[in-house]
């Protein structure tokens, strides 16, 4: 390696702050098919198309990422990502399936009908201006993609988990980073100086949190120690990119397991401040038990397979915002389905400046929030309007989840589950014994008299 080479690569070194950066004189560890559990039986058989086309081509040809931890673990991969040394233009000459996308660092996506193998060029570790990175106003450190190496492409990686390669030429695992010994003992550990990363990305903190519960990983303390710290870093990522990070942070099965951790770093506040100024200043269980128990029901719908809404989720994150909202306002004059519709514009307004979710979200949850009053008004044909709205079965769950949690009365919650499930007949008998329902009682309409004279125009 060339003296210039050699002093723009320390410099790349000092700056991910890692102790040792492979080169072509540093060792890395390579476990032969023997020494590990990744079978060809467990790839999809797409992507083991793309990887030997762009071997028999003549380039080098990777699995990398989470596709290899989870086959590590086990587990059926979401997504198989493949890296080379192929450019994009090379891969798209290769693959006539394929479509660039991207333009900040181009990736190609090879189309196998519903599947899409994404093909990555090897990232290299430093821009056109040689490495020098642009710190913004905010402390965020931003850093341009280029090309490169599989030497430089380790180092571009957030975790030592997810910078294993494995080797279609010889169907071993490339390791770099002691990924492989850190898979094994259950360890998630960043590839670097944490709080350079964390500049980098904020991100980060929150995909550690989300692989932290998913793979049941401990977060090693170095990695875990700034993040407290640099939460605010999170305040200067665009909203919408964090409400897609919210998704897949709770609606990944292991919910319970990332609000504990987001707690317990200080994330939460970051996501959803109102909701944890809530939950610290509320005086009983109620709230925490609430939310508790929709994250429970939302992973076991997972784990049974059954879909699940994001704005069901959000209504629970929010209720007791909007509750507090609705009260003021009652108490100012407010009539109460009006109070709840106002509450709930409010509660979005603020929220929507954090985790901005799309507009449709934000009308589901109106929508739930707003019949649970209405379930209180079941005299005469009310109970029967309710019955017919759209997001009923949504917000008969969410009267549920509050029944059972103590903030609605269990004996309203059992009425509606019964009412739902009777015939018109039953209906109708339960809807006139209701305390309180009047009668309705039918008036004569009043017929205009006709005049016996008949005027005859002249």
């Amino acid at each position: 390696m060339s003296y210039r080479k050699r002093s723009i690569f320390d410099f790349i070194k000092k700056l991910v702050s890692s102790p040792k950066s492979p080169d072509s004189e540093s060792g890395f560890e390579v476990y032969p098919r023997s020494a590990h559990t990744v079978s060809r039986a467990q790839i999809s058989d797409n992507a083991l198309k793309v990887l030997y086309r762009l071997k028999s081509n003549g380039y080098q040809s990777y699995l990398v990422g989470g596709c290899v931890r989870d086959l590590l673990l086990g587990l059926e991969p979401k997504d198989f990502d493949v890296v080379t040394d192929a450019s994009p233009e090379q891969i798209k000459a290769i693959f006539r399936n394929c479509r660039l996308i991207g333009r900040r660092f181009r990736l190609a996506h090879v189309h196998f009908g519903r599947e899409i193998i994404e093909v990555a060029t090897f990232r290299g570790a430093s821009g056109d201006d040689g490495g020098a990175d642009r710190v913004h106003e905010n402390g965020r450190l931003l850093r341009d993609n280029v090309y490169g190496t599989i030497e430089e492409d380790v180092w571009r990686r957030d975790f030592t988990v997810n910078a294993l390669y494995y080797n279609i030429r010889d169907f071993s695992i490339i390791d770099y980073v002691n990924g492989f010994k850190d898979h094994q003992q259950g360890i998630l550990r960043l590839i670097g100086d944490s709080e350079v990363r964390y500049r980098e990305d904020p991100v980060r903190m929150l995909r550690a949190v989300r692989f932290s519960a998913k793979l049941d990983f401990q977060l090693d303390p170095e990695s875990a120690k700034s993040m407290g710290e640099m939460a605010n870093l999170l305040q200067d990522v665009p909203s919408a990119r964090l409400y897609d990070e919210v998704l897949k942070l709770f609606l990944s099965g292991s919910a319970i397991a990332v609000f504990e951790l987001l707690e317990r770093y200080r994330l939460f506040a970051v996501l959803f401040p109102d909701t944890d100024k809530c939950l610290r200043q509320a005086e009983g269980d109620f709230p925490r038990a609430l939310l508790l128990k929709a994250l429970g029901n939302t992973d076991s719908r997972i784990a049974e397979g059954k879909p699940v809404t994001s704005y069901f989720l959000l209504s629970a994150f929010l209720w007791d915002t909007v509750q507090s909202l609705v009260a003021i306002k009652v108490q100012k004059g407010m009539n109460e389905v009006m109070a709840f519709q106002e509450a709930g514009n409010e509660a979005i307004g603020r929220q929507v400046n954090f985790t901005a979710f799309p507009k449709r979200v934000g009308l589901s949850m109106r929508e739930v929030w707003g019949l649970q009053p209405r379930f209180e008004q079941r005299a005469g044909a009310r109970a029967f309007r309710v019955l017919a709205h759209p997001r009923f079965r949504a917000a008969y769950d969410f009267l549920l989840l509050r029944a059972q949690t103590g903030n609605a009365s269990l004996e309203l919650a059992q009425w509606w589950t019964e009412f739902q499930e009777a015939n018109n007949e039953r209906q109708k008998e339960m809807v006139r014994t209701i305390p309180g329902a009047k009668k309705r009682v039918r008036r004569r309409k009043k017929t205009a008299v006709r005049s016996k004279h008949v005027v005859i125009s002249q």
